[in-house]
């Protein structure tokens, strides 16, 4: 059955305390129609989106409807992998944004208490979500019994007043910085065609081999995970589906790329990767003109936030985030498994670190 003619399938009287009337398979066009309308809607949940995730692994989307009692209704940008009953579903796949429900009227705490217990009972061996940082207090008051929680910490800016009114936020030390930036050269080209990917890439593959020597880990494993993870044909897929909504930010120091980000344009705006030349940037502080350029292009298209991702345990990172005016924002995961394949996973991960002498960089 295809998504776009699945039909949704009627709960019992008497299942999640009445509030869900039907649930099922998502169609297209609800979803694309959820996507648009929700405000806190990230590029991430976008059918698009799911279309680039499809084309670029063995993923396979499986999003889930929710039509409400009181006539709202909800969609979930699920994918799943695997075979037959060893499927496992996320939203969204690792290392692929943020996921969770996109709904008309919002979603409240016992909506979202009666989402999860509807998708315990399909068929995976498990479930991993990673929601909207911005919602985390809704769904901390959601959490059910047996979904594990894993804390996580990302920086957000809000957009609220405009350009002025958000660069007015930023530390001075950012000003001076950006200033610094021009004062060198730095210039910024923004857009979404095949050499700004290269160019962005080619960065990428440059601070992973950064990452490895700070973090101890042996080049080549960390070059092997890294692509493996984000290869060119991901941001190609990427571009392709999401057009204008995908935009690289490549820095120049005459004529030569020394840093780059990448930012997905909605509702909320969010800088997902970034990447560097630590020698040929130098002193240069290109990436603080990145994020300014970027925050500016979100506030002009009328993003109401601007994400900032994952900071993690970090203090550095956190401190570049917050001169911007990023907020922290304290969230979770939510993990919901019938076999303890997180553990076996963490194990595993744990065993590699100490084998080649693995540290976290801070």
């Amino acid at each position: 059955m295809s998504l776009e003619t699945a039909s949704t399938q009627p709960i019992g009287p008497n299942a999640f305390g009445h509030l869900i009337q039907s649930s099922g398979p998502a169609s297209d066009a609800v979803w694309l129609d959820l996507y648009q309308s929700d405000p806190t809607a990230l590029v991430s949940q976008s059918h698009q989106w799911a279309q680039a995730v499809t084309a670029s692994g063995n993923y396979q989307r499986s999003p889930q409807y929710f039509h409400f009692a009181d006539g709202s209704q909800a969609v979930l940008p699920l994918f799943t992998k695997g075979v037959a009953s060893l499927r496992y579903a996320w939203s969204p796949p690792p290392a692929w944004g943020f996921g969770g429900l996109l709904s008309d009227e919002g979603i409240s705490p016992d909506k979202l208490r009666c989402v999860l217990a509807h998708l315990e009972t399909l068929p995976y061996v498990g479930l991993k979500i990673r929601p909207n940082p911005l919602l985390a207090n809704i769904w901390a008051e959601a959490a059910r019994p047996g979904w594990a929680t894993i804390p996580r910490l990302a920086h957000v800016v809000d957009l609220a007043g405009g350009t002025e009114v958000v660069r007015a936020r930023f530390r001075s030390n950012a000003g001076t910085n950006i200033r610094r930036a021009q004062k060198c050269g730095v210039e910024v080209e923004a857009g979404n065609s095949a050499r700004l990917i290269d160019e962005f890439h080619s960065l990428l593959e440059l601070s992973l081999l950064r990452w490895a020597r700070k973090q101890h880990e042996p080049a080549v494993l960390a070059r092997f995970r890294g692509l493996r993870r984000d290869p060119r044909s991901k941001f190609a897929e990427m571009a392709s589906h999401l057009g204008e909504a995908f935009r690289l930010y490549v820095a120049r120091i005459n004529g030569r790329p020394v840093a780059a980000i990448l930012v997905l344009m909605h509702h909320q705006a969010h800088y997902t990767r970034g990447a560097i030349d630590e020698e040929l940037a130098g002193e240069s502080r290109a990436t603080y003109l990145l994020q300014a350029r970027a925050i500016e292009d979100a506030c002009r298209l009328g993003s109401t936030h601007y994400h900032m991702g994952e900071t993690g345990n970090s203090a550095s990172l956190a401190q570049f985030k917050s001169r911007f005016g990023a907020v922290a924002i304290p969230y979770a995961e939510y993990r919901y498994e019938r076999l303890p394949l997180a553990s076996l996973d963490s194990f595993a991960r744990s065993t590699v670190k100490r084998v080649v002498g693995f540290r976290d960089a801070s």
